[in-house]
């Protein structure tokens, strides 16, 4: 990014839920250029999302209720990733892609989080990050799922191919 660049996530309000304490604390010094709100539990992070306006949320799906935070937080208008070690599976990418989620990120990958949200915001509702982030860690992903992962479920294929028509 150059000196005249604005960076997308400068000044953004952003929750981030997880039951990792470490976790918190990376999310927040990876995004310091952000105002950042942390959550350790379902109950606070519910409060939050009902109480509160963000530009974007960071769930973890295990320990948390990931999943129906993300329903509530989709309600509320709010771009919502997904930020998960222990439930990357194809069932859960299923589920947050089909849930509203507007990128799914392996905490492999939690240090590109300031580039992936980044791009989540400059491209609201485009999903995006299946082509763009998950294309950087689609070999990851082989690895994770097996060879041929996206052609085994017709979800995935049907997907794959709605983004190609919104190129």
């Amino acid at each position: 990014m150059t000196t005249n660049e604005k960076n997308p996530m400068s000044g953004k309000s952003v929750l981030v839920v997880d039951d990792e304490p470490d976790v918190l604390e990376t999310v927040a010094e990876l995004l310091e250029m952000c105002e950042v709100t942390a959550a350790d539990n379902y109950d606070t992070a519910l409060k939050y999302l009902l109480n509160n306006t963000f530009d974007i949320v960071v769930l973890d799906i295990m320990g948390v209720n990931g999943f129906e935070l993300l329903e509530k937080s989709v309600l509320r208008g709010f771009q919502t990733v997904m930020l998960t070690s222990h439930a990357v599976t194809p069932d859960a990418l299923k589920k947050s892609i089909k849930l509203g989620a507007a990128a799914f990120i392996p905490k492999e990958y939690m240090k590109d989080l300031e580039e992936i949200l980044g791009n989540v915001l400059q491209g609201r509702g485009t999903q995006l990050w299946w082509r763009k982030n998950l294309g950087k860690g689609s070999g990851y992903l082989e690895k994770e799922f097996g060879q041929g992962w996206k052609e085994k479920d017709a979800f995935f294929k049907e997907f794959e191919s709605s983004l190609k028509k919104d190129k």
